[in-house]
């Protein structure tokens, strides 16, 4: 199919690279020109090319995929000056992947649907190894005739796609996900820095307590490298303190309670005044350790 790609960051660039060897024609859009350039440069073989607004992108698009920084970009890459809304087709199905609000999934979604366009809100889970790999987590809210037709195109780039109701729902899901994943890393940098002090051998503690009803995807992949006192790498504190913003935002409004994901979303805070804004979720540990 004939798709644009709308934000080349470091989930988006291998995103849209999956898209083109999966035999797409694809066009990518950056706010900075010469990442896109980069990206032509690495998949062109594939018939990849870049246009110069997210306009011109989606013009011949069947199917327009986003993943750009936050509510704000969103609105300006889909309904700005040169947004892809005023040049898609009618019939175009967009697909966001950028972790935003529900309300700004709302918000687009009604504004695609007066333009005869079809929006979908996808957000990802899996990080930057998950869209090297091409095996992202992909929860969806909107229609469910666009969606099954955008499923197997984003199945380039995604291991499970699943559409969890209307408009807004993936969203929603999302901000789960980082709430449960909150809970998790606070609770594992305890654990460890606990097992630190009390003079256990953490390597083995861990291999061990992973066998047991304690394992999780944290502990498997990011137990060790905490362990090693390594946070080059993965998902950024300031990328999660956004995410967090957005569901203790989504709490106030629907009425949910979020203690945990409140206390944990300060400590990610003293992090960045620490100077790890950076460092991987992970780094929550050095709160303990410094």
């Amino acid at each position: 199919m004939r798709v644009a790609f709308l934000g080349l960051g470091v989930m988006g660039f291998h995103m849209a690279g999956h898209l083109a060897a999966k035999g797409h024609e694809v066009t990518v859009y950056n706010r900075t020109a010469a990442k896109a350039a980069r990206w032509v440069a690495t998949f062109g073989q594939h018939g990849g090319k870049s246009a110069p607004t997210p306009a011109l992108a989606a013009k011949d698009a069947e199917i327009v995929c986003a993943c750009v920084g936050n509510d704000n970009d969103l609105r300006e890459v889909m309904t700005g000056p040169d947004g892809a809304f005023s040049q898609a087709a009618p019939g175009t199905i967009f697909v966001d992947h950028t972790t935003a609000s529900a309300a700004v999934a709302r918000e687009l979604y009604a504004a695609a649907r007066e333009r005869g366009l079809h929006f979908i809100d996808g957000p990802v889970s899996g990080g930057e190894v998950g869209a090297e790999k091409g095996i992202l987590t992909i929860m969806c809210g909107g229609d469910a005739e666009p969606f099954t037709r955008a499923e197997p195109v984003i199945a380039a780039y995604g291991r499970a796609v699943t559409r969890i109701g209307e408009s807004g729902a993936g969203q929603l899901a999302k901000m789960v996900n980082q709430i449960s994943i909150a809970g998790l890393v606070q609770a594992l940098s305890e654990a460890i820095a606990f097992g630190e002090r009390a003079g256990l051998h953490m390597p083995l503690v861990l291999d061990v307590i992973s066998k047991g009803a304690a394992g999780s995807w944290q502990l498997e992949h990011r137990g060790p490298t905490m362990v090693q006192d390594k946070f080059d790498f993965g998902f950024a504190v300031d990328w999660m303190r956004k995410d967090l913003g957005l569901c203790l935002d989504e709490a106030r409004r629907n009425g949910a309670t979020l203690p945990v994901t409140a206390m944990v979303d300060q400590f990610y805070a003293d992090l960045q005044r620490m100077g790890y804004s950076r460092a991987d979720t992970s780094s929550l540990i050095k709160r303990l350790r410094d």
